[in-house]
Order: structure tokens, then C-alpha cells, then sequence
């Protein structure tokens, strides 16, 4: 009996998952194409909601510790 879960090239499981592959490059273009005009409407409001998700990442959560120096001096330092 011959099995049909090979990964050989030409076997059913790589044709399904070209297949499938397939099948979504065209779903996104189909679904990009008819629906630009609500992508690009929603484009202004992403760039909004991306200040205040870039500052809570980016910063990490150390407000005030950002390490340029001043923490690590002594108080009698100067400079």
C-alpha cells in the first residue's frame, strides 16, 4: 500500500498546500481590490492608534529610566 502522507515533491500533500497557497493570494487580491477604499479610509486612524502602541513598546514600561547617564553619577559628581 502506497502512502499518501509523503513530503516527496509531487505528492498529494505538497500539491494541496500549493493549492492552498494559491487559493489565498487570490482571496487577498480579490479581497484588497474591492475593498481598498475602506483600507485606505481606516490608513489615518492606524497611524493614530500606532503613536501610543510605539510608545508603550518602545519605551518598555521604564518611564524616567532611560539610562542616559544621569542615575549611574553620584550626587557630589560633577560634571
Amino acid at each position: 500500500m502506497q502512502e499518501e502522507h509523503r513530503n516527496d515533491q509531487g505528492s498529494p500533500v505538497s500539491i494541496r498546500k500549493w493549492v492552498f497557497i494559491g487559493f489565498l493570494l487570490m482571496a487577498g487580491f480579490f479581497l484588497f481590490t474591492q475593498h481598498r477604499a475602506h483600507v485606505f479610509g481606516l490608513l489615518p486612524y492606524l497611524f493614530l492608534l500606532a503613536c501610543p502602541l510605539m510608545h508603550l513598546f518602545h519605551h518598555g514600561h521604564r518611564h524616567g529610566k532611560h539610562g542616559h547617564g544621569e542615575s549611574t553619577r553620584k550626587p557630589t559628581d560633577r560634571p
